[in-house]
């Protein structure tokens, strides 16, 4: 397939026919989700459509390293490479590389007068960006007539370039409806500046794209969109090799924060400089905090499920208390949006995993994860195949947002399984 043909079968390309047709110049478009759901990947495949046309780009990354953002470019477009068959491979990746310039900063404060600086360096150059790309801009923090009096001033110079504006924000959880229709928090008091808003929804191991504005569209159209939350491309069976080269500081680790495995697998998570979201509710006392969220009784909700169905799986019952029921429904918040799991703990003779960890390796086979647990009385990784357990060798983490759980006994070869683990995906070749 060649380059032409490639955008073509983009993504964007239908995210523009359900818009009033795409963005505009001198229009700002906020791509909205919460953490680890995929706003930079998109922003990156903004960045690549634009720059594979020849449409330069500035991509400014702030909080974030000039490495990290290369190795989503890079991961990314090797992904969409490998997926087209793309033509002049080398080309084409030139192609994007003269198009393209990453400026990043360690700090996510970020003004128009630092955009004009940047922008009068590069014009010296002959550089002049056709899409200006804003990831990590802090919505929260100062007033909110200043903050918009700053948005405006993006525009004015996206304007001036004939450039479009896209920016991501990260939305929170108890402020998210379910389905939401309208812009959300913490952009909703700057919803006269934003021309273009969408939401990425997670579903699965994949996120639907929701418009919550379209200019001044009265009635919004739904996009029909579903993307891998690690590529932001169109949702299919097919894992990414290329993932591999992103940093591990681009991956989020879903867990409970208990004592045992799901604290180790938080430590080896902060080691490597990832994300951590661990559910928990009021009066519960985890041990692991670094990331803690703690779910309202309505999100607890979201994942109850029957007692009958739990002892069909697993051919037994658990504790009726309350605490060990709550228990119970945030596990299914760990494994619900991940893309992967990893289990500590025992496979018994009935397939099942022991304990209450096998609620969590349950619901990954029922919503078809891609599954692992290291048995550890027989020390040994092994892999579920839709009808039985295969021994594997040596398992690596492949999507960027991914549950580890366990068992709170867990033993000297879990621990080491759980480093080794971390180690091989994201330690030197």
């Amino acid at each position: 397939m060649f380059r032409k043909q490639v955008n073509e079968k983009s993504p964007l390309r239908i995210l523009e026919s359900s818009t009033k047709g795409g963005l505009g110049a001198g229009k700002l478009g906020v791509v909205m989700a919460r953490a680890g759901v995929g706003k930079t990947a998109f922003l990156v495949q903004i960045g690549l459509d634009d720059a594979m046309r020849e449409r330069p780009v500035l991509h400014v990354a702030l909080g974030q390293e000039l490495e990290h953002v290369q190795s989503w470019y890079d991961a990314l477009f090797d992904d969409l490479a490998e997926l087209t068959k793309l033509e002049n491979l080398a080309q084409v990746r030139q192609i994007v590389k003269a198009n393209r310039i990453i400026q990043a900063y360690a700090d996510n404060g970020f003004s128009h007068e630092r955009l004009d600086d940047v922008l009068s360096l590069y014009a010296d150059t002959g550089f002049a960006p056709k899409a200006i790309l804003i990831d990590g801009f802090d919505w929260e923090s100062g007033k909110i007539v200043e903050r918009a009096a700053e948005l405006g001033a993006f525009k004015l110079a996206a304007k001036r370039l004939g450039a479009e504006l896209w920016m991501t924000a990260q939305t929170h959880r108890e402020r998210t409806p379910e389905k939401p229709t309208s812009i959300l928090p913490p952009c909703e008091a700057y919803a006269d500046v934003i021309d273009v808003a969408i939401f990425l929804e997670p579903e699965g191991t994949h996120a639907s794209v929701r418009l919550l504005k379209d200019h001044d569209s009265a009635v919004l159209e739904e996009t029909h969109l579903h993307l891998d939350t690690d590529t932001m491309r169109i949702a299919s069976n097919g894992a990414s090799s290329a993932l591999r080269k992103l940093p591990s500081s681009s991956y989020t680790l879903l867990s409970g924060g208990a004592k045992g495995s799901e604290a180790a697998f938080g430590e080896a998570a902060e080691r490597w400089g990832m994300n951590e979201i661990h559910y928990s509710f009021p009066g519960r006392a985890a041990v692991r905090t670094r990331g803690i969220v703690e779910l309202s009784e309505d999100e607890l909700e979201r994942g109850s499920v029957s007692e009958a169905y739990i002892k069909a799986q697993l051919h037994r019952s658990f504790p009726k208390t309350a605490m060990f029921q709550r228990l119970l429904k945030t596990i299914w918040h760990q494994v619900a949006t991940a893309g992967e799991v990893f289990v500590v703990g025992e496979i018994v003779e009935d397939q099942t995993v022991k304990g209450g960890t096998g609620w969590g390796a349950e619901l990954a086979r029922h919503f078809h994860k891609r599954l692992h647990v290291f048995d550890q009385t027989k020390n040994s990784w092994y892999r579920w195949s839709e009808t039985k357990w295969e021994k594997v060798d040596a398992p690596k983490i492949q999507k960027t947002r991914f549950t580890g759980t366990g068992t709170r006994e867990l033993s000297e070869s879990g621990r080491q399984a759980i480093a080794e683990l971390f180690e091989r995906s994201f330690g030197p070749a």
